[in-house]
């Protein structure tokens, strides 16, 4: 180092860097290239992913990078609860075509298959019916669309169907009538349809299961199935449940097999028969290993996970001078709907001063909720709780279109979607909200939707799963 003093410049030394490891020319790198992971050495591409909002971003991943890392990504960076519904999707926007992409799938993989003009998207969201066949197989697979072979048909009962849908030595049967469009026409016809291990057949002859009867219609190692969304309106469906077979390296919509079904339970059945075939013991293992990737121990999978248990909640008293445990269970519960009321009424004042609680408790607080819909109507309602998958108790609260001052629950059970008129009642100047003509009151939205998360009342079924638009 040179100082300048009086005119002369002296030598000082410069005093030698105790840490050399830290310092690096700015053509070096910093670390050696042995002590970086190996995921820094994976070329990297940038995926657009869609909230059900129409809200979007961007994220730069690697080639290799599998849905359900891309799914456990956005769901730290947004800090949501995992509970193992987050789903990615592709949607096929000139078609109207849509399907959950499988956990271990590779997103790159997904996206090399569109067109260069295609306007194609992955959208985010929950699926509540992804591993649903897993726990409730009877819902998924009714009696008379379902067969056995002759020596297995006496023994099997329904705990053992999917452990001969996962052997590779037994498999059932999946058989009924399916609507197919001819190819090249824009006509329909009804066939009876048969699928096995081996591919999707129809019989030329009713319902024969003959072999020289049978024509293979499609095999799906090479295919996807997809859900149709606007198949009864862009392509004449019969029906509005529709599905269809696309290749992977599809030309366009000459190449699809387009079939319908005549209701939903029938379309589920066949849709996760074919899924079942197609992928096997890795559809078993993503729903008993969800945070396996691709390498056996996705990076992402390390991070640890908020636990959603109720045995790990205590019930607190924080009004004395020192804390205390509620042990007594009556007790916990008057301090919880002494809080909940506390809490309402806060959330009114903050809402607006002007306007009284009581009334504004009733009008405004569940807009806050994210089971509430405003201004929706039913076909949208409908759309929206089919997105998240018809599994019993999936549900949402909306405004009226016949009522301006009425509310409707729209809830999922049996593989369909029913809706309750939600009636407002006054009685001595107080307002109340009820499913049952005022047999069962509640002061508000909120009140009614958590006594039927715990109380099935006069639902067919327990309020389960919320649908909701959450941002990305």
């Amino acid at each position: 180092m040179r100082k300048k003093t009086d005119g002369k410049i002296l030598e000082i030394p410069s005093i030698p860097n105790p840490f050399p490891e830290l310092c690096c020319s700015p053509f070096a790198s910093v670390l050696s290239a042995s002590l970086l992971p190996k995921a820094t050495s994976r070329t990297k591409q940038v995926i657009k992913v869609y909230s059900e909002d129409d809200s979007s971003k961007t994220l730069e991943i690697p080639t290799d990078i599998t849905a359900r890392d891309v799914c456990q990504l956005l769901i730290l960076k947004n800090h949501y609860i995992d509970d193992h519904n987050w789903t990615l999707f592709e949607e096929l926007t000139h078609t109207g075509l849509e399907r959950a992409i499988e956990d271990h799938e590779l997103v790159m993989e997904v996206q090399s298959n569109w067109g260069m003009e295609e306007e194609n998207r992955f959208y985010f969201r929950k699926n509540y019916v992804k591993y649903e066949f897993f726990k409730n197989p009877v819902s998924f697979f009714p009696d008379h669309m379902i067969s056995f072979s002759s020596e297995t048909n006496a023994a099997v009962k329904h705990s053992g169907i999917l452990q001969m849908f996962l052997s590779s030595s037994t498999y059932p049967e999946i058989h009924g009538y399916l609507h197919a469009k001819e190819q090249g026409k824009k006509s329909w016809k009804k066939l009876y349809f048969v699928l096995r291990r081996s591919g999707l057949y129809f019989s030329t002859k009713g319902t024969s299961k003959e072999p020289r009867h049978l024509q293979f219609f499609c095999e799906f190692s090479n295919s996807d199935i997809y859900m149709s969304l606007t198949g009864k309106k862009i392509s004449g469906a019969p029906t509005n449940y529709g599905f269809c077979f696309k290749p992977n390296k599809s030309g366009g919509t000459r190449d699809l097999k387009q079939l319908c079904a005549d209701d939903e339970q029938s379309r589920t059945c066949w849709m996760t028969a074919i899924r079942l075939f197609k992928y096997g013991m890795q559809l078993y293992q993503n729903y008993t290993q969800p945070y396996q990737g691709r390498s056996g121990c996705s990076p992402l999978s390390m991070t640890p996970m908020r636990s959603i248990s109720e045995n790990s909640l205590v019930a607190m008293d924080f009004s004395g001078h020192r804390s205390r445990i509620i042990e007594n269970p009556t007790e916990a519960l008057s301090v919880a709907v002494e809080e909940g009321l506390a809490w309402r009424r806060r959330g009114c004042l903050r809402l607006n001063s002007h306007c009284s609680p009581i009334a504004l408790s009733n009008m405004a607080i569940h807009r806050s909720q994210s089971w509430f819909h405003h201004k929706i109507s039913r076909d949208e309602a409908q759309r929206l709780i089919l997105q998240h998958g018809l599994v019993d108790g999936v549900f949402l609260v909306r405004d009226s279109q016949s009522n301006p001052r009425t509310f409707v629950l729209s809830l999922s059970h049996g593989l369909k979607i029913k809706h309750f008129q939600i009636v407002p009642l006054e009685d001595d100047g107080k307002l109340f909200y009820t499913l049952d003509d005022g047999h069962t009151r509640f002061t508000d939205l909120i009140q009614l939707v958590e006594f039927y998360q715990l109380n099935k009342g006069v639902l067919p079924c327990k309020l389960k799963h919320y649908c909701a638009r959450i941002p990305l």
